[in-house]
């Protein structure tokens, strides 16, 4: 069995982790700039379910509630969260991560790793939404951190 893994782009953030780590977890707000995920919905405790809001993989109107479960909340580095048993033969863990860059600047990526019965299935028919996503989510979160470190 093997794992399949899509990995966004890595963009480089004018901003220290802490403040980038803020802006990654203030979900309220994900409306006003995240293009891939409309809407979370979690305590961040773990193994608590975080219920993410997701516009439609074959990009027809509408969203649609994918139910993880989170596993590893480091701040500021680390925020993982996995599919648990919520959909049998497949297991997705996705990870967002911040790494510093100096005392002001860091770097950003997000992965996930599908594993089991289906994941060659779902990378095949899936991973280039899920990649597109994340791409979307790197740049925004950039570009978002940007315009609130420029407002005074």
């Amino acid at each position: 069995m093997s794992d399949f893994m899509i990995e966004s782009v890595t963009v480089e953030i004018d901003a220290p982790s802490e403040f980038v780590w803020s802006v990654l977890l203030d979900y309220p707000n994900y409306p006003q700039w995240n293009p891939y995920t409309l809407a979370v919905a979690t305590t961040l405790a773990v193994d608590s379910p975080i219920d993410l809001t997701l516009p439609k993989p074959d990009g027809s109107e509408g969203t649609w509630v994918s139910r993880e479960y989170v596993r590893v909340v480091e701040p500021p580095r680390l925020l993982r969260y996995d599919t648990g048993d919520t959909f049998p033969g497949l297991l997705g863990v996705r990870d967002q991560v911040i790494t510093p860059l100096g005392a002001d600047r860091c770097g950003y990526h997000t992965f996930e790793t599908f594993t089991g019965k289906y994941a060659e299935a779902v990378f095949a028919a899936q991973g280039a939404y899920v990649k597109n996503g994340f791409d979307s989510v790197a740049h925004a979160l950039r570009d978002r951190v940007a315009a609130l470190t420029l407002t005074p």
